[in-house]
């Protein structure tokens, strides 16, 4: 089933996919790394994966098939065990008679064909498909951790138990014993599954809780904690244990919060994981912050924004000084929108320099700081530092004292570009809170050029329910939003027609799958974009208050974070109840 390279760029050329120069090239570089021309072409972007296995597929006379969509029987889908799977990229999907077929990326794996072969005592029919395909399915294999590791927890456990001795909590147990527990076979099974499993489910954290009988495990999925599995609570003890040997923490220190760091790497993802374990009445808490490394990197439109407030802000980061400030509660995405920003500015010609708690993702060509409060290293000391460095641009994770605030202004004033974040409910509400700091009016309106706040809405997966609002509805809407205004900006991004007002849009509500219990999947900013010219400086320097400031605002054109998530909502993006979940917090 080998595929002749030259019988392959034949039909390459024939596709129309790409031309015969993009072609040479890629065989160059095929040629030289050792890897095939297929995976050339696949990384740099010339032809998609899904084209490309459809074209292998037709060149062997295979045919493709598409699983994105499908729901695999168990029976059929535990034929291959979930290991061989994830390892080899293969899917039994289909079962008729003493005929199995089979969907796979490497078509010339005869060894694994074989293999299933013989444990399954089948005839095997492979097909051709593509890796969003094989991805979707594997997580079937995860769907129900207490289904595929019950008897692990239930039985096997046994082994950790009797080295934990009981009811010993983990305080009076001597180091040696943690370390024989996290060790141990069962408990390593239990925390490798609730890891992967959280990957597989797209948390973006994972609660582990030790209660007076049972620990509970808790994933942070779309914004919402969700109970992901109810452990034992004896295991406790041997899985913060292990937990700790992973991110390389003090394993008998159990009076005092402690942090860390470890990374999980398979053939198809690279995920650190950002762990705080802190004692509790009943033990300790473990929290692990998800982080995917090789995750593709964000665009601001992909974040959410879009029109005019793309453009401002655009236009704010082509500027050589000042400051770019992005607001909102805890877990509204800010940290992800300065790095989009970051990623943005990073060019060879200009040195970037960051003060951050924590350093979420690394950066290439970008010098990251992290703060630490316990030896003194604050934003406020690491800033003063960093401008000693010669920066043209600088990112301070959090403005969150006096001292930082007026070192940040400080620094905008000296010639540098700075990017920070504030705990504000809105954009206008920010300029009163840098007064609050004992920032003098007259340098917030010299040096701040633009305010993002923001917050992150679930979004619809793909089955949707459309529906129009009733009069009834729109009254109880009119009283959060100004549905004259809100008519007008549809109008504009031509959601509605012209000649339509806002009793003609149409809205949508979430239809629950098996894939998507709650209809929703993945996440999106809502933001309101505030410029800082020269009616919105008059108004800082005359100590205006946040509403008169949000008035003059709205008045030249700004759309609220209410508004802006009602259009996409109307744009069936996400829903009117997700947007009122976020916003009246």
């Amino acid at each position: 089933m080998k595929i002749d390279n030259e019988r392959l760029k034949s039909f390459i050329i024939d596709s129309e996919l790409i031309g015969k120069k993009e072609l040479d090239e890629a065989d160059k570089k095929a040629a030289k790394t050792g890897k095939s021309i297929g995976q050339v072409l696949v990384a740099e972007g010339k032809i998609s994966e899904a084209d490309f296995a459809k074209l292998q597929a037709y060149v062997l006379g295979i045919p493709f098939v598409n699983l994105e969509q499908e729901k695999i029987p168990n029976d059929v889908l535990a034929i291959i065990p979930e290991p061989i799977a994830r390892t080899h990229n293969i899917i039994s999907y289909k079962k008729s008679g003493n005929t199995l077929e089979v969907a796979m990326l490497d078509p010339e794996d005869l060894e694994t064909i074989e293999f299933i072969r013989k444990k399954a005592n089948l005839k095997i029919v492979p097909r051709l498909t593509d890796r969003a395909s094989i991805k979707h399915i594997l997580e079937q294999y995860r769907k129900s951790l207490e289904a595929e590791f019950g008897d692990i927890i239930k039985k096997e456990s046994s082994s950790a138990l009797k080295i934990l001795s009981g009811d010993e909590e983990a305080s009076e147990l001597a180091e040696e014993d943690l370390k024989k527990a996290a060790e141990d076979l069962p408990i390593v099974k239990i925390v490798d599954t609730l890891l992967r499993h959280a990957i597989v489910a797209r948390a973006s954290d994972i609660h582990i809780e030790p209660g007076e009988k049972e620990v509970v495990v808790r994933y942070r999925i779309d914004g919402i904690l969700h109970d992901a599995m109810i452990l034992p609570r004896q295991v406790a003890a041997g899985i913060i244990a292990r937990i700790k040997v992973l991110s390389n923490l003090k394993l008998d220190e159990h009076r005092l919060p402690q942090d860390g760091r470890f990374k999980i790497e398979t053939e198809m993802e690279k995920v650190s994981f950002r762990v705080s374990v802190l004692p509790i009445y009943e033990g300790e808490k473990a929290v692990m912050r998800l982080l995917p490394e090789n995750s593709k990197g964000f665009t601001l439109e992909s974040l959410g924004l879009h029109g005019e407030q793309l453009e401002l802000l655009h236009r704010a980061i082509k500027r050589p000084v000042g400051m770019i400030l992005i607001t909102g509660p805890t877990g509204s995405g800010k940290t992800t929108t300065l790095y989009t920003i970051l990623d943005i500015v990073n060019t060879p010609e200009v040195n970037i320099s960051t003060i951050e708690d924590p350093i979420e993702y690394r950066i290439p060509r970008v010098n990251q700081t992290q703060v630490k409060p316990e030896i003194g290293f604050s934003f406020g000391t690491g800033l003063r530092s960093l401008v000693r460095q010669d920066p043209d641009i600088i990112m301070v994770g959090e403005i969150r004292d006096n001292e930082t605030a007026s070192l940040a202004v400080n620094a905008a004033l000296t010639g540098h570009l700075v990017l920070s974040t504030l705990h504000t409910n809105s954009a206008a509400g920010t300029l009163p809170r840098l007064r609050e700091m004992e920032v003098e009016p007259f340098l917030i309106s010299s040096t701040v050029n633009i305010i993002v706040a923001q917050r992150l809405v679930r979004m619809l997966f793909k089955s949707k329910t459309p529906y129009k609002l009733s009069k009834e509805e729109i009254k109880e809407l009119s009283r959060e939003v100004d549905v004259a205004r809100m008519t007008k900006f549809l109008r504009e991004e031509k959601v509605i027609k012209a000649s339509e007002d806002f009793t003609d849009a149409t809205f949508y509500k979430p239809t629950p799958t098996s894939e998507s219990p709650d209809g929703y999947q993945d996440r999106i900013g809502i933001h309101e974009v505030l410029p800082v010219n020269e009616s919105i400086k008059h108004l800082i320097i005359s100590n205006a208050t946040s509403d008169d400031i949000e008035k003059q605002a709205k008045s030249e054109g700004m759309m609220t974070m209410m508004e802006d998530g009602l259009m996409k909502a109307a744009q069936g993006i996400t829903t009117i109840e997700e947007i009122l979940r976020v916003t009246r917090e």
